[in-house]
């Protein structure tokens, strides 16, 4: 990952701290963990759409009260929207069937607590940021940024029933000597890429002063790091997707959250080269 690129695409506004993005024919589907909706925003036409995902669903929530979404992944024609497990309130998993419009809504808890419980992770170190979800396997993306540093893959078969969870733990790269950890990830072939923050804070709640961003590469079959490097001194980017591959070029969209009540968004491009 020699030669990157990163550029402000554009900006999109009615949207807020943004915290996870999918893009899938001409449009971006972003959430945000101030809030309950579900944005559909077309590229070619630049306009918004508010798909709400609970009742009486809100743009800004209150941090004590905020469900959190943090992870948006695609299965199929399913967006699977999880928030973070951080607190009680935030436990929720939605499911959007993008061809049907239906919407499906659980409480996670009692995944979140095998979690816990299977892995040995304290209530208050749990932070789910990032969802893979494949045919066979679910890996979720834990930020270590709580006391304990427990930052890692956590993955199990994809059936309720029957899972054993695993943990892959990762020390990755430091920014002014504080570790960045992972805020979102996406599956490309057998490669995963991810995006971790550095963030001064050893609390999984409440925010900290933001050093900088990078982007990773991980083996799928190994779960081995095979590279990094810092994309950004400033942006906490919380949310990766891919938007186009060729041989020798990969392009990703990326969104950041700047931990504000403003209804605005700007939406980068990262362009890898070989």
């Amino acid at each position: 990952m020699e030669k990157i690129q990163l550029t402000l695409l554009f900006k999109i506004i009615g949207l807020g701290s943004a915290s996870g993005l999918v893009y899938h024919d001409e449009k971006l589907y972003l959430i945000s963990d101030n809030s309950t909706f579900l944005y559909e925003y077309s590229i070619p036409t630049e306009k918004l759409n508010k798909i709400a995902l609970v009742e009486n669903a809100q743009d800004n929530i209150a941090k004590k009260d905020k469900p959190d979404f943090e992870a948006i992944a695609l299965k199929g024609n399913d967006l699977v929207v999880l928030g973070s497990g951080s607190t009680q309130n935030r436990n929720k998993v939605v499911k959007y069937d993008m061809n049907s419009k239906k919407i499906q809504e659980r409480n996670f808890e009692k995944m979140y607590e095998k979690i816990k419980s299977q892995l040995h992770i304290s209530a208050d170190e749990l932070n789910i940021e990032g969802l893979i979800v494949t045919a066979e396997t679910i890996y979720f993306f834990q930020r270590g940024n709580g006391t304990n540093g427990k930052n890692g893959i956590i993955y199990a078969n994809d059936d309720a029933e029957n899972q054993v969870f695993q943990f892959v733990p990762f020390d990755l790269p430091k920014i002014k000597n504080v570790p960045t950890t992972f805020t979102d990830a996406v599956l490309v072939n057998n490669t995963i890429y991810f995006l971790a923050s550095a963030e001064n804070t050893t609390s999984t709640y409440l925010d900290g002063e933001v050093l900088g961003s990078i982007i990773g590469t991980i083996d799928l079959k190994t779960m081995k790091l095979t590279g990094s490097v810092q994309i950004s001194d400033k942006n906490k980017f919380e949310g990766l997707t891919l938007y186009k591959q060729t041989d020798n070029e990969i392009e990703f969209l990326l969104c950041e959250d700047t931990d504000s009540e403003l209804l605005e968004s700007n939406i980068y491009k990262l362009v890898i080269r070989d």
